[in-house]
């Protein structure tokens, strides 16, 4: 991580707004990108910071990789947004036979679709940010016969992490041998195993994992990843896990958690509060 890590994500959380979400660009969201293993560690140098008397007023970086720009600025400092776009189409942008690339992430409040249009980008896709609200309680799911639930505090066994995870995104049956990809994923200054649910097997598979974030300044939890083994869908393990891990970030303060754009969320009760949208441009 840059040295910048600490302050950028300071940053993040003192800014935090839950009208926009930071263009989506959530603290939490922030530390777990930095250790996922499809994340291009050797260009974060490439992000964008903006000071005013030494404290951070804006961001640009992207998501996982050179092709991508979020945005996030201090309340009062929109007019930078221009000056923003142009720095993230010089720095950020893929280059490839000649021309550059770049997909803008911002939400449908954050005010900048008109900027962008004048720019000449098009929207691409969009996603809907759901959230579920702490007050509405938890669904209580009885586990299947034979199926157990534990924290990483409990067990960590990183080769059944890494199986459950490939598996449970569909990558296949057969895992590679990442395992250290998994080491990675947990060496984020706020990982925190008791947060981590895991739903195991008779067999002792994990079969369904639950990994779960909290950002005590600003109240919310933040689900990554979510997944259950293809030949243990369908028995609600992912609900029960999920609903254990929200009520597990309630104790540290959590009121609502950040959830996903698939229809399962809306079944399980969570609500959408807004829309991120996807701008693409190509020039060059």
């Amino acid at each position: 991580m840059l040295s910048d890590f600490e302050r950028v994500y300071k940053f993040l959380k003192d800014n935090y707004n839950s009208d926009h979400f930071n263009g989506y660009l959530l603290p939490s969201f922030y530390e777990y990108a930095h250790t996922h293993s499809y994340f291009d560690h050797k260009l974060t140098h490439r992000f964008g910071l903006w000071e005013e008397n030494s404290d951070i007023v804006g961001v640009a970086c992207y998501e996982m990789r050179l092709g991508e720009c979020i945005m996030a600025v201090k309340a009062g400092y929109e007019d930078l947004y221009p000056e923003m776009l142009t720095y993230g189409e010089k720095e950020l942008s893929e280059e490839k036979d000649g021309s550059h690339t770049l997909t803008v992430y911002s939400t449908d409040k954050q005010g900048l679709d008109d900027l962008l249009t004048e720019r000449g980008y098009e929207v691409c896709d969009t996603e809907t940010i759901t959230i579920y609200p702490y007050e509405k309680g938890f669904k209580e799911l009885p586990l299947p016969e034979g199926f157990s639930m534990i924290s990483l505090e409990d067990e960590n066994d990183l080769k059944q992490i890494h199986a459950c995870l490939w598996k449970g995104f569909n990558h296949g049956p057969n895992p590679d041998d990442d395992i250290d990809g998994r080491l990675l994923m947990q060496s984020a200054p706020r990982f925190n195993k008791e947060l981590t649910t895991v739903i195991k097997a008779h067999n002792g598979d994990y079969a369904c994992f639950a990994g779960m974030w909290e950002d005590t300044q600003n109240q919310y939890a933040y689900l990554e990843p979510l997944a259950t083994v293809p030949e243990y869908r369908r028995m609600g393990l992912a609900t029960i896990a999920l609903m254990e891990g929200m009520k597990k970030s309630q104790k540290y303060g959590a009121k609502y958690c950040f959830g996903g754009q698939r229809e399962f969320y809306g079944i399980i009760g969570f609500e959408n509060v807004g829309k991120r949208i996807m701008w693409k441009k190509t020039w060059g």
